[in-house]
């Protein structure tokens, strides 16, 4: 089984590269903010915990993320090749809970790509967005920027993690969509 995760900050073209790379390699596209959207809509039990969190203005615990996780994963993997993670993990707690439920199904990440792109082209590219996005946090300069610095006061942890076990490779985030496809094909060639 292929597990990947797809890294970088708001901006950098996650989004648009997993589904490139989902279609390309059979992997079913895992992200949590979508699962938990599906969890909530379907009211399971999960969603119904998440629910009472979110109500309450509070994060979605991590327990409860990878509950949804380990789920998807029942449900799926019989049908698909592997699973590309994208925007989890954020912290390191997070690397270190789904490193554990990945081996409990007797599998593992095989690699972390991050999409390395500057602030400024992370600010250009998410004020563009907003204007067709509808979102006021893709107008606000000032919050784009602090939601990069988040992302990478944040993420510095969970790349180390990665790259402690030789699992982490940082990709050019900037250029064509197609050239930046092409990198990251190339890069999970390699670990076929």
């Amino acid at each position: 089984m292929l597990n990947l995760i797809l890294f970088g900050p708001p901006g950098s073209g996650k989004g648009t590269q997993a589904a490139r790379v989902a279609e390309k390699y059979n992997l079913l596209h895992l992200s949590t903010g979508d699962m938990l959207r599906e969890e909530l809509r379907r009211e399971s039990a999960l969603g119904k915990e998440a629910k009472r969190f979110i109500d309450e203005g509070l994060l979605v615990p991590d327990e409860v993320i990878i509950g949804m996780i380990s789920d998807k994963i029942d449900a799926t993997s019989n049908v698909v090749k592997g699973y590309l993670f994208d925007g989890f993990p954020r912290t390191q707690p997070q690397a270190e809970a789904l490193d554990n439920l990945l081996s409990l199904k007797n599998t593992q990440i095989a690699g972390v790509l991050a999409l390395d792109v500057s602030e400024e082209e992370i600010t250009r590219r998410i004020l563009s967005r907003g204007e067709s996005s509808g979102r006021s946090d893709d107008r606000d300069e000032s919050i784009i920027r602090n939601r990069y610095q988040v992302y990478q006061n944040e993420t510095a942890p969970v790349a180390n993690h990665y790259k402690a076990s030789n699992r982490f490779v940082l990709l050019p985030g900037e250029g064509s969509v197609e050239a930046i496809f092409n990198s990251l094909s190339e890069q999970i060639d390699r670990l076929l």
